[in-house]
Order: C-alpha cells, then sequence, then structure tokens
C-alpha cells in the first residue's frame, strides 16, 4: 500500500538552522550512523555555512527540512562527497531527521525533491552512501529508485559495511511520467 507523503518544505540554512538542527539531532538514535556522538552546536554552525556556499555556487546543498507548520524538523540535500575514501567528487544525497519525525515519510519526501532539484542543476547522476546496518535509510534509497552499486569498508571502521546507492537521473527522469522519481 502506498500512503501519500506529507508536505516538506526546503529553504537554504540559517543561521539559526544550526541551533535547530542542533537540537533535532541531539538523540542517540538519531546519531548512531554518524559517529554515534551528539556534534557540538559549532559543528552545525560550520555546516550550515558550508551548505550556504554551497547552493551559491552549485544551486544545491543540504537545504533545511521543514514540516506542514514551519517547524525544522532536520535536512536533506546534496554535496560533493570528499572524503579520500568512497565515490570522491560524486555528489552525494542524503538526509537526517529528529527521532519524532522518523516513520512518517518525510525523508522520501524531501529526498524526491531533492532529486528534482539536482536534476534541475544539472547534476547527470547522485549516490547515497549509507551504512549498511541502517534499514530506515536504505529503505528511502529504493522507494528513491536507487540501486545498490558498491560495499565499502574504511580503515577507520574496518567490521562496518558502507553501501554505495547510486541513480543516473536522466534515466529516472525520463522513466517518470508524473514528474517524481519512483
Amino acid at each position: 500500500m502506498n500512503r501519500a507523503l506529507p508536505v516538506v518544505r526546503l529553504r537554504v540554512p540559517t543561521d539559526e538552522d544550526a541551533v535547530a538542527w542542533h537540537r533535532a539531532f541531539a538523540h542517540p538514535d538519531v546519531m548512531e550512523f554518524h559517529g554515534g556522538r551528539i556534534a557540538e552546536l559549532s559543528v552545525y554552525e560550520e555546516l550550515t555555512a558550508r551548505q550556504r556556499r554551497h547552493d551559491a555556487e552549485r544551486g544545491f546543498c543540504l537545504w533545511t527540512m521543514l514540516d506542514e507548520s514551519g517547524q525544522v524538523i532536520g535536512f536533506t540535500g546534496a554535496q560533493p562527497w570528499e572524503r579520500t575514501w568512497g565515490p570522491k567528487g560524486e555528489i552525494e544525497i542524503g538526509w537526517r531527521l529528529g527521532r519524532e519525525y522518523w516513520g512518517r515519510g518525510y525523508a522520501t519526501a524531501a529526498a524526491q525533491t531533492t532529486l528534482e532539484r539536482v536534476t534541475a542543476a544539472g547534476v547527470p547522476s547522485v549516490v547515497a552512501m549509507v551504512d549498511a546496518r541502517n534499514t530506515r535509510s536504505v529503505a528511502v534509497t529504493k522507494r528513491l529508485g536507487m540501486r545498490l552499486a558498491e560495499v565499502f569498508r574504511t580503515s577507520a571502521a574496518p567490521q562496518r559495511e558502507g553501501h554505495c546507492y547510486r541513480l543516473d537521473l536522466k534515466q529516472s527522469a525520463a522513466a517518470g511520467t508524473d514528474g517524481h522519481f519512483k
């Protein structure tokens, strides 16, 4: 059964969004696959500033995600993969939600909007790097039509698998008859 996805709005992050992201992600469940520790506010201050630069330079970034009432619930978007391992230089899409918003379709709805925006910006394909144990994010990649392309292990965490999912945006856009990614 396909349920209707919620309405989400995306905006370029503001200075104030650093505080909202810090608050939304201050839960151990949210950070489980992102180093396990709750990040300091300064991490989000730097991240939101970097995303404003990405948007100005590339036309896309990690956008602040807002629910129907205008509440900041997380982020979604795209940016270059800059680590030395994995799909270096490729455009990675990603999402992170506050714990209380899980399971409602927000990540899928926002990621679909991200795909539409990066396609409009001329990005030909995207990847999503997901910890293999993160079943929720794996499910989002599948709902977006992404396919597992590679498996990575890093020296920092050789016991954990990182999955690289890929999506050719030109083929996906051509396949969608209603303008949405499947």
